[in-house]
């Protein structure tokens, strides 16, 4: 647990830096007063927690507020922390094996997404932690729209040790998902991870395309892609809520990947998407390296974007 919030923690430090200029360091010892009250709030906007997360936290704060006239800064953030994490459960994705799925066949996951959001990073940093885990795993090449994608998972599977099933650039890439879950269902191996492209001509192509790897998997397995992860660069903020909607009225997704947090002040955006989708949020990408990719634990996330220290240990969970 503590080394989960360590990362947590590290990687969220930029948003808590954030927090902490635009109210002069509110949740050091000092007593807070209204005029603190009021740079929290504009500093939560700012973070990107939405209206109605940062009138929860205000509201509970200003009550305990009333009721203690020297509640000090170090209160507000739990108070703060706690609201966050209320507002959080049920959030917290579990990776398991579906109820259903042959014991012959592989778990497959999705990787859906715009361009840029870290799509193949990810899958090959979740292909390694499965790995790390006891798990086989394949990586199906599927964004064969973009040449890079292709060289960049293979790339990451030579440093990793990963086994990738690819073709050309413009190949149809329901055909190298088709043979990615043929190879990975004839070596044994326990996952698939699609990664997918993230433009073509229009949008209307690019759905068109991600249906098609759909029902070609379906062609292997009913129950196929048994995961469907939208992954999200953080970075975006509010923004990312539409980007969101719009996969998954189209795609209908089950989760979520949210990257880049180590890169930006705006880690409560995984706040405002939660909220409007309720699609739980599975990992959170908090840094470059392979072990960034971390599970998503609501209670890190929310102690430390308040500058808290880990709470007390509490039972950890598998990925």
């Amino acid at each position: 647990m503590f080394g989960l919030f360590k990362k947590f923690k590290s990687g969220l430090a930029k948003t808590v830096a954030a927090i902490a200029a635009k109210t002069h360091g509110i949740f050091g010892g000092r007593k807070i007063d209204t005029a603190s009250l009021d740079e929290l709030e504009e500093a939560l906007y700012t973070a990107d927690f939405g209206v109605e997360t940062t009138a929860e936290i205000l509201t509970e704060i200003k009550t305990a507020f009333r009721l203690d006239p020297g509640l000090q800064g170090r209160q507000v953030a739990e108070l703060g922390a706690a609201v966050l994490t209320r507002v959080l459960a049920g959030s917290e994705g579990r990776l398991e094996p579906p109820a259903g799925t042959a014991a012959s066949n592989p778990v497959v996951i999705a990787l859906i997404g715009v361009n840029g959001s870290g799509k193949t990073t990810t899958a090959a940093k979740l292909g390694w932690r499965l790995t790390q885990d006891g798990r086989s795993v394949t990586l199906a090449a599927c964004d064969t729209f973009r040449a890079a994608a292709i060289e960049q998972l293979k790339s990451w599977a030579t440093r990793l040790d990963l086994e990738v099933i690819a073709s050309r650039t413009g190949a149809d890439a329901a055909a190298v998902a088709f043979d990615a879950w043929q190879a990975a269902r004839a070596r044994g191996r326990n996952y698939l991870l699609v990664d997918t492209a993230g433009r073509l001509h229009t949008k209307g192509n690019l759905l068109n395309e991600l249906a098609k790897i759909r029902r070609v998997l379906q062609k292997h397995d009913p129950a196929a892609p048994q995961h469907a992860w939208l992954v999200v660069d953080g970075s975006l903020g509010s923004n990312s809520i539409e980007q969101a909607r719009v996969f998954h009225q189209s795609f209908g997704l089950t989760g979520l990947v949210v990257t880049k947090l180590d890169g930006t002040s705006r880690g409560g955006a995984i706040v405002g998407i939660w909220r409007e989708l309720r699609l739980p949020i599975y990992f959170l990408g908090l840094g470059e390296q392979p072990e960034d990719l971390q599970p998503f634990d609501a209670a890190s996330y929310a102690r430390a974007v308040f500058g808290l220290d880990a709470a007390p240990a509490r039972e950890s969970f598998a990925v």
